[in-house]
């Protein structure tokens, strides 16, 4: 990724949702929202590589899906319990997520260890080529805290 765009981003990403609650109203109504999401995904994806940031895995936790749960400790050739007891705890939803962050499986050169194992929501992170796009919106605005992809994603819809 190139350094200015991560520095633009660290400078701006802060608290997005409170700062752009009008923009987002105006995204909620817009039709074709999906495919102007994911053009902007292919565009932004150009300019960045995940590896030079990983901010995801070291911020936050994606959740661990039972079939997930099951990948990774097979990967890790750990028992399913074993491996929920050393990893995983319950939150406030009853998804299991990481005890910690950032993620264990996140090497010293941003690559997961895990990484043809890795959790759906690592596998789809961050969401901005899914389908249905309004029913995410919120949680994309979220994102783009963490994501300097989403942020940029999101900078280039307000252009006009």
């Amino acid at each position: 990724m190139s350094n200015e765009l991560y520095q633009i981003w660290k400078e701006n990403s802060k608290d997005y949702v409170t700062q752009n609650k009008v923009f987002y109203q105006k995204l909620r109504k817009k039709k074709k929202l999906d495919d102007e999401f994911h053009d902007l995904d292919a565009k932004v994806f150009e300019k960045m590589d995940c590896l030079d940031c990983a901010n995801c895995c070291k911020t936050t936790s994606p959740i661990f899906q039972q079939s997930d749960i099951e990948r990774v400790s097979k990967a890790l050739k750990m028992k399913v319990p074993e491996f929920i007891e050393t990893y995983l705890h319950l939150d406030e939803d009853k998804d299991y997520v990481l005890n910690s962050a950032p993620c264990p499986f996140l090497g010293y050169d941003n690559k997961c260890i895990v990484y043809k194992n890795r959790p759906t929501a690592c596998r789809e992170y961050p969401h901005t080529n899914r389908k249905r796009m309004h029913q995410i919106l919120k949680k994309t605005f979220k994102n783009a805290e963490v994501c300097p992809a989403v942020y940029h994603i999101l900078e280039e819809m307000k252009a006009p």
